[in-house]
């Protein structure tokens, strides 16, 4: 595993790819018990992004099925050796874990190094399942909220430049240039003050921009919740404050002390969970922690951050 730190998901998916091996009576791990193990296990970000690409994981399953032949072991013991596809899908799930920056390999790594792979039957199965190794790393970067390291162009770059009216004064110039996902949103907020005539950006702004936005493990993980994102949105347009004269579109808008203090505990609660940058889910869990409004908002659909954090859980493991 070379230094990589794999969850505890990918430890039990990797086990139950043996199970698998084991039931089919082989003597060795290839990648379709890989692929068979994520499609049981069913949890994780791997799922997720199949459940997000509308694959059916049982149909996917009687395809791989279909596609392999059962062994004659009679008996098989819990080490059995890695194919050497299977080996190169662990060396390239590492690779994708460390081209996202990433400080541990997951189930959606794992996922990505199976389409990586081209050759296997899991790569196979997955191609004739209409999915392609694009769509599942569009999806995956859409679900985690990691963001591509080229530079942002056009009406992104804008947003980028919007979100400097947070530096170096507050606490938001401490982002990471790899947070470009919240920086998207904070120069969202931007966006959605200056359509309502605020020259100020409240909580309830950056909340709105963040359920627009759409992308990221926050809006991932209210999915899973079924929670109604129109009511939760018209909640908020109703307390977000409005202005009375026309503001400056390119001009600055001033964030409000209530969003320093958001983000400052949006950083807060990265450091509790040691991860290397923040997530659109501690931006999310900060802004109900800290804000009265954001918080009613979403607990009048019945949701609130204990909700969150556990399904926060279930996709990330």
């Amino acid at each position: 595993m070379q230094g990589y730190n794999f969850t505890e998901r990918v430890r039990k998916v990797l086990a139950m790819a043996r199970e698998e091996a084991a039931a089919l009576k082989h003597e060795y791990v290839g990648t379709e018990h890989i692929v068979l193990a994520i499609l049981r296990e069913g949890e994780g970000v791997a799922s997720t992004v199949l459940q997000s690409l509308d694959a059916d994981p049982e149909a996917l399953r009687s395809t791989v099925l279909s596609m392999v032949k059962p062994g004659r072991a009679q008996a098989t013991g819990p080490d059995l050796p890695y194919t050497s596809r299977a080996k190169k899908v662990l060396e390239l799930a590492m690779s994708e874990a460390r081209e996202l920056s990433h400080s541990y390999v997951g189930t959606e790594h794992l996922l990505l190094g199976l389409f990586r792979e081209k050759t296997g039957i899991a790569a196979q199965a997955l191609a004739d399942a209409g999915l392609t190794l694009e769509k599942a790393r569009v999806e995956t970067l859409r679900i985690l909220g990691t963001e591509m390291t080229t530079p942002p162009s056009g009406t992104e770059a804008r947003g980028e430049l919007r979100a400097t009216v947070f530096h170096p004064e507050d606490a938001a110039s401490h982002l990471p240039k790899s947070a470009h996902r919240l920086r998207q949103i904070i120069g969202a907020a931007h966006d959605v003050a200056v359509e309502r005539d605020s020259p100020i950006i409240a909580p309830t702004h950056l909340a709105i921009a963040l359920l627009q936005h759409q992308g990221g493990m926050a809006n991932a993980a209210l999915e899973r919740l079924n929670f109604d994102r129109a009511a939760v949105l018209s909640a908020l347009n109703h307390v977000a404050p409005k202005g009375k004269t026309p503001v400056d579109p390119e001009g600055v808008v001033t964030p409000a002390p209530e969003v320093v203090t958001a983000i400052e505990a949006m950083e807060d609660l990265r450091r509790q969970s040691n991860a290397p940058t923040a997530g659109t889910h501690h931006l999310l869990l900060a802004l109900m922690m800290t804000s009265p409004d954001v918080d009613l908002a979403f607990m009048e659909q019945h949701v609130n951050t204990d909700m969150i954090r556990e399904s926060v859980r279930w996709i990330s493991g």
